[in-house]
């Protein structure tokens, strides 16, 4: 599909960004890897990492259209990953956050409508499943944003779909890289000894993206299949000399999160390895049904189905110490 084609990666100098544009150049031959992202320093960094005379880098932010414009004209593929990602600043800066990941996806919808993409795939997020923090509502906007766009986009071929996952493994911001700092002084600090969380690494969140290229259709949440930890059991794997401060939940933290919630169970249907959530809208063909009898290999799910980081299949410390070794310590 990728080759002699051209890619836009949004926020592309950012932890997923810089994985897919290697997944990319190993896997493909592709004509243009096009790198949009506010940052001149870390684009910088990465056409250094890259050295390849395929990456090309628009310095840009996702709020400013034309920009956006001006990126999208030779691209034929987009993968959407900018946003403002931090819950606790997301609570603090609010509107900053609503002109970037909401605004910002607008802007990007209309762009790839008027240039005639072929496919755009926007990385979401399992905080904006039943949303208790801004920064997940912003996202969950974003999902219907990019959901509906498949219904206004007249005759353009453009069609849009979304992946949804957990908790990405060695990404900036999570919690390990954390606990592998406050290692050095003793002490994790944890927010509630009961928390759970969905765990995926970098790679497997490339390989899943990749897939739902070749797999959607248009207006589809794709959600894979992937285990849970325990907080307890992640501050164990890392280290058990460590001390444990208990500081209480931050404003917007969940105990668990969920990526499909009782509400969508209606229009959700199942595969072996990931499950994909349907537009219910009347004006999008690619509904349940549709979906059922194109892929004989699909189910519905039981109704009143939740699929949360509570009632799922748990890595045990054993698990934990094998994947950070390999993706974390290597």
């Amino acid at each position: 599909m990728f080759n002699n084609k051209s890619i836009l990666i949004t926020g592309g100098t950012g932890s997923f960004g810089q994985e897919y544009t290697k997944f990319l150049l190993k896997n493909y031959n592709v004509k243009k890897i096009l790198i949009f992202s506010r940052d001149e320093q870390k684009q910088f960094n990465m056409q250094n990492k890259f050295n390849s005379s395929k990456l090309r880098f628009f310095i840009g932010d996702v709020r400013d259209q034309d920009r956006l414009d001006f990126a999208c004209q030779t691209a034929d593929f987009v993968v959407h990953t900018a946003a403002l990602k931090h819950v606790e600043l997301a609570e603090y800066n609010p509107f900053e956050v609503v002109r970037t990941n909401i605004i910002g996806s607008q802007n990007l919808i209309n762009v790839c409508i008027k240039n005639n993409i072929k496919r755009v795939v926007a990385l979401s997020t399992d905080k904006a499943s039943s949303p208790l923090n801004l920064y997940g509502s912003t996202k969950l906007t974003a999902d219907k944003l990019f959901i509906s766009a498949n219904n206004f986009k007249g005759n353009k071929k453009t069609i849009f779909s979304i992946v949804r996952y957990g908790n990405v493994m060695s990404s900036r911001g999570s919690v390990i890289p954390l606990f592998f700092e406050q290692m050095k002084k003793g002490t994790f600090t944890i927010t509630d000894k009961r928390m759970t969380r969905f765990n995926i690494t970098l790679s497997e969140g490339v390989n899943f993206v990749n897939m739902v290229f070749s797999k959607m259709l248009g207006g589809e949440i794709f959600v894979p299949k992937i285990p849970s930890y325990k907080i307890m059991d992640l501050a164990k794997s890392i280290s058990q000399k460590c001390k444990i401060k208990m500081v209480g939940k931050r404003s917007g933290e969940k105990i668990h999160e969920e990526m499909i919630s009782q509400a969508d169970s209606s229009n959700t249907v199942e595969f072996k390895k990931y499950y994909v959530i349907l537009p219910s809208s009347k004006y999008n063909k690619v509904n349940t049904k549709y979906y059922l009898k194109k892929f004989k290999n699909s189910k519905k799910v039981k109704e009143n189905f939740v699929y949360n980081s509570n009632n799922n299949k748990f890595l045990t410390i054993s698990n934990l110490k094998k994947i950070l070794k390999k993706n974390i310590l290597n």
